[in-house]
């Protein structure tokens, strides 16, 4: 990456970490299949060990539409019938942040499987700032709702693999990657080369903090595997999800435009001032700072959203 400016000093301790541990023996590749929604363009992810069976699912989606309020389960059980299909145990239910686009199945995906849901310890700060958003004054908003929250530099296994969190705020508070074996699992801090990164004006979003993440990202080995959260096809081209770092450091178009911090601030916060706020971010984050679960019914059964008005700025 063309880069004038070298990672903080505890950045590079974790990068020189996980270099390390590249250098004892490579990482082991864990299988990775994509399931792809089309409604919100998401990306979610089964990475298996082919060794044990066991596996993580990444960023699982609940099927919704804002125009109905209906809900489904449809793709979160697509995925349920492919790891049946192969025979594989569920270890882990994780998400990379509480997302804007989307509705978290992860409490569905724990219901029908008994595994342990996971976010960052981060997702506490985004549970403060959209309880007061939403005016939710008896929302717990201590991490309660997940079974696990992992700490910055944290190691855990998926099935005999080895994995590990970075913390890679300014997309949002509390966005991480998942490192399982030899894949990144990056989410929105980083598109396909040629969709460039994420968006940083979300409430407690940071472009300066979104490059620092960028630059740790970008200093893991070359052959790392790169996985995406989303995919919007530009140009019309075919579905793609997968790159590496090399391919990011050479070829992102936000990247290869900015030598400099300051370059990408003003890349990134004029490309965010020109685009609309996501259909769905006050549908979806109400839901997903609790864990994926829907509104608690009311006394006629029903469920309810609650949104709140002129929250996100002016009028568009």
């Amino acid at each position: 990456m063309k880069t004038h400016r070298l990672p903080s000093a505890k950045a590079r301790a974790r990068i020189g970490q996980v270099r390390q541990e590249v250098a004892m023996g490579s990482p082991k590749a864990p299988q990775v299949t994509a399931f792809y929604d089309k409604r919100t363009f998401s990306l979610q992810y089964v990475a298996a060990d082919p060794e044990t069976g066991r596996c993580a699912i990444i960023d699982p989606v609940l099927d919704y539409d804002e125009k109905s309020g209906a809900t489904a389960t449809d793709g979160a059980d697509a995925i349920l019938d492919f790891i049946a299909s192969q025979r594989l145990t569920v270890q882990w239910i994780l998400d990379t942040h509480p997302h804007a686009d989307h509705l978290s199945a992860a409490a569905y995906l724990k219901e029908k499987t008994g595994a342990p849901t996971a976010i960052g310890e981060h997702v506490i700060d985004m549970q403060r700032l959209w309880k007061d958003i939403y005016n939710l004054p008896d929302f717990p908003a201590d991490g309660s709702q997940w079974d696990k929250l992992f700490a910055e530099g944290e190691n855990f296994l998926v099935g005999e693999i080895e994995a590990r969190v970075l913390f890679s705020p300014g997309h949002t508070l509390a966005s991480i990657t998942y490192l399982i074996g030899d894949a990144a699992f990056v989410h929105d801090t980083l598109f396909m080369p040629d969709g460039g990164t994420a968006r940083a004006d979300f409430p407690g979003g940071s472009a300066a903090r979104l490059w620092r993440s960028i630059e740790e990202i970008l200093s893991l080995p070359d052959e790392t595997r790169v996985f995406t959260g989303h995919d919007y096809q530009p140009g019309g081209r075919e579905l793609r999800w997968e790159s590496t770092v090399a391919e990011q450091k050479a070829e992102n178009i936000h990247i290869a435009k900015c030598r400099t911090e300051e370059e990408f601030v003003r890349l990134r916060e004029a490309r965010d001032r020109t685009l609309p706020m996501p259909n769905l971010i006050l549908h979806a984050l109400q839901v997903n700072i609790n864990g994926g679960r829907l509104p608690e019914p009311e006394s006629n059964g029903r469920r309810y959203l609650k949104i709140p008005l002129n929250a996100l700025g002016r009028f568009r």
